[in-house]
């Protein structure tokens, strides 16, 4: 039995649930997600719980017990709280603005990079290089924190480029004059 599977997800006040054949809709206060599950797996509420149980002991409806339970708790977290991540600039005259509905990443390179912002996403600008972006689904948060990071990851000489706030990146010490 998965261990993660097995546990029910609490249905947090103010979140709705419509499960529809193989599709969960999920409507709180942060907005609205749905997801597709496949037949492996049978959703269910019971008490102010989502259940999800598998329907055999496959070895797929074992590795999918355990998937859609999460992806169900995180839909969960994302309609009643919401998910958010911190990326910071680090290098002289690297810099982020928002303008309207892009942000504008000056990261060193000839000209700037114009990054268009997804629906179902707020990106913030604080003091030029600190950027906080928010969301209600995770996997999309995580997506576009990886490409704004992408247009230029840390690298390990000066430290210099785009990183989450709580990554550390290890320091290499470089070449040394022939002496």
């Amino acid at each position: 039995m998965s261990r993660i599977g097995k546990l029910p997800v609490a249905l947090a006040s103010g979140v709705k649930i419509n499960i529809d054949k193989n599709t969960v809709q999920v409507e709180g206060p942060k907005g609205k997600l749905a997801m597709d599950f496949s037949n492996d797996v049978k959703i269910s509420v019971e008490e102010n719980q989502v259940v999800v149980t598998r329907k055999d002991d496959s070895k797929r409806s074992r590795a999918m017990h355990g998937l859609y339970r999460n992806l169900l708790n995180n839909m969960m977290i994302g309609v009643s709280e919401g998910f958010k991540k911190v990326l910071v600039i680090n290098g002289i005259g690297y810099r982020a603005e928002k303008k309207g509905d892009s942000l504008i990443l000056n990261l060193g390179y000839s000209n700037p990079i114009e990054y268009p912002v997804p629906e179902g996403i707020t990106i913030e600008v604080e003091a030029n290089n600190k950027i906080v972006i928010s969301g209600n689904n995770k996997q999309q948060l995580g997506q576009v924190c990886a490409e704004i990071r992408g247009f230029r990851p840390p690298e390990p000489y000066k430290g210099k480029g785009v990183r989450y706030e709580n990554e550390y990146v290890r320091k290499k010490v470089g070449k040394t004059g022939v002496k």
